[in-house]
């Protein structure tokens, strides 16, 4: 008999439920990625399973347990994080380092567990490519993978329902193409492949081919469901009540049915033999695959709607124009508020997030923040993915440097910025890696490169200036970006430690972030970060070139520069930047923010 644990159970507590139940399944060890039937980055509270079970909250890291050990495989980003979170709890810290292609965990797990034993995990949430990988590697040391067991299921009380919040639609003119133009786009792709039907599960790319938008996950307009599509049919799966009956009639008019959530993977046993189904591996979890009838054909290829969705349209270009002008001016309105209030209120980190929060709702457009407001003072900034607490935060108060990440969602894009400021004198050391880190940011936005390059080769022209300084980040550069859609988006990233294949390719309409940092731990840390948009530079007998457009409005504190360390076109190209951040935002803010405006973006 299960016995569930109370609502208030603590860490140990869980951990020890989780290995009786790994004990009646015969089980050796259990595993617990961050992930959910959709492979999501950010996760509906139903499938926060690795948070639950460990107490950590970061987004990326995996749960393995077993009947004497509880490890917590995360990476750099979130060490400091973990190490606070999983104090006392009798789960290990397992650092991942930067660059690593493998998974370790797998790895920790084949030669850990005793062969002739098993290890178990939820196949609906693990992707097929790690199921892979898994699977090789517990093969060879003679121990077999289960993947029909969710312990979580048998343990977690009050486990969340599947979200009800309504699905809405993204209309003209934010939406400039229909989506019976995007699925005939998407079925001409398939068609290339010589698939007659397609799977998707993928969030983002449901909401961009179906013109939808809903609140299921955190930060992302998007909501969860699955569809199959095919030539002359499409049928989105969602859970009952959540599409409200004139947006389904309106679906049903563009030949698109809504049926049951839980429809999605009788759907696919019903396919008929012979049929050829085009999946993305990346994309598409184990439970799916194995649901797939034997006589059903695979294809296996990148969704084609996470390409059309990278390549935004010069009409959503022109919504992102205006609403980074929408957005900068709210920052302006949020930092001549806070230059004016240092010194004579009490500000803390979170004070931050609530005011840089208020003034973006207040813009246009504005639906939610893209992401958790990262505000971190002086050592706290040296953790890239730090987040503020009501138990844990710091006052902005003496000496040092402040870095503040944050993004909004508007109806008309996405946004995603980092800026740092002095607090107090700051010294040498501070201006030497802010210069370093801006040099790296203007070294990216600068650069030309062929159409088609893989985005990963592009990471070492940001690090260059600042390898040259002896110093390096453990973190990507740079990472797609929707429309009004996710704030991580792919195909593209500019990592050097992702692999280049051809899909990461960069064309014409990406948007993407140059984000380059410099972290000293318990000190300080510096990340300068604007939105970019892949345009047309110019064609030459080597073929076509591509440039940056900075999207991103808002000025780079010059009161933290080591100017004799900018070369005379760097500086250049930062006045410039300025001189249209000030003609840009202007226009949409008076009295302090106006004059904090100018004041910001005089020429050096």
């Amino acid at each position: 008999m299960n016995a569930r644990l109370p609502e208030t159970s603590t860490i140990p507590e869980r951990i020890a439920a989780l290995r009786a139940a790994m004990s009646r399944e015969g089980l050796a060890a259990y595993l617990v990625p961050s992930a959910d039937p959709h492979l999501s980055e950010y996760l509906p509270g139903r499938w926060q399973s690795r948070e639950w079970l460990s107490g950590f909250t970061g987004s990326a890291g995996t749960l393995v347990v077993t009947g004497s050990f509880a490890g917590l495989w995360t990476d750099s980003r979130y060490w400091s994080q973990a190490e606070a979170q999983l104090a006392g709890t009798g789960v290990q810290l397992m650092k991942m380092l930067g660059g690593q292609q493998s998974a370790p965990h797998f790895e920790w797990l084949a030669q850990n567990v005793a062969s002739g034993s098993a290890v178990g995990v939820d196949g609906a949430v693990l992707g097929i490519a790690p199921a892979r990988a898994l699977t090789d590697a517990l093969t060879a040391r003679g121990v077999q993978l289960r993947t029909d067991v969710d312990l979580l299921d048998t343990i977690w009380p009050q486990r969340p329902a599947l979200p009800v919040d309504a699905v809405y639609e993204h209309i003209a003119p934010h939406a400039s193409v229909t989506r019976t133009d995007k699925l005939d786009q998407v079925r001409r792709a398939m068609q290339e492949k010589g698939a007659q039907w397609h799977f998707i599960s993928t969030l983002d790319d449901l909401a961009w081919l179906f013109n939808l938008r809903g609140a299921d996950v955190s930060y992302n307009p998007v909501f969860v469901a699955h569809a199959l599509i095919g030539l002359d049919s499409a049928t989105l799966f969602v859970s009952n009540g959540k599409v409200p009956e004139a947006l389904a009639a309106s679906l049903a008019r563009d030949g698109v049915r809504v049926e049951p959530y839980a429809h999605a993977v009788p759907a696919l046993v019903a396919l008929p033999a012979g049929t050829t189904l085009l999946i993305d591996p990346r994309r598409v979890t184990l439970g799916v695959m194995k649901s797939l009838p034997s006589t059903v054909k695979v294809i296996e290829a990148v969704n084609p709607s996470i390409f059309f969705k990278s390549r935004k349209t010069e009409a959503e270009a022109e919504h992102i124009r205006a609403t980074m002008e929408q957005d900068g001016a709210a920052l302006a309105e949020f930092f001549a508020w806070f230059e004016g209030a240092l010194g004579h209120q009490t500000i803390t980190e979170l004070t931050i997030d609530e005011r840089l929060t208020a003034a973006r709702a207040r813009r246009p457009g504005f639906t939610s923040l893209s992401f958790a407001t990262i505000a971190g003072f002086n050592g706290n900034g040296a953790m890239p993915h730090y987040r503020a607490t009501e138990a844990s935060h710091a006052t902005i108060e003496g000496n040092g440097l402040l870095l503040i990440d944050s993004g909004g969602q508007y109806l008309s894009g996405t946004t995603d910025i980092t800026r740092v400021v002095p607090i107090g004198t700051i010294s040498d050391a501070h201006r030497h890696d802010f210069t370093t880190v801006l040099k790296g940011t203007m070294a990216l936005s600068r650069a030309r490169f062929p159409r088609g390059i893989r985005s990963p080769m592009l990471d070492a022209i940001a690090r260059a200036p600042i390898w040259e300084a002896g110093a390096d980040y453990g973190h990507g550069t740079g990472h797609g970006v929707g429309y009004f859609l996710n704030v991580h988006e792919g195909p593209q990233v500019i990592a050097h430690y992702a692999a280049a294949e051809s899909w990461t390719a960069m064309e014409e309409g990406m948007i993407t972030s140059i984000e380059p940092g410099l972290y000293r731990p318990g000190k300080w840390g510096v990340r300068i970060e604007n939105l970019v948009l892949n345009r047309a530079a110019e064609q030459t007998e080597f073929g076509d070139f591509l440039r940056f457009e900075t999207l991103t409005l808002c000025p780079i504190d010059t009161r933290c520069l080591a100017l004799p360390l900018l070369r005379d076109d760097e500086r250049a190209w930062l006045n410039s930047y300025h001189e249209t951040v000030r003609a840009r935002v202007s226009p949409h803010v008076s009295g302090d923010a106006k004059a904090w405006l100018e004041a910001r973006t005089q020429p050096v």
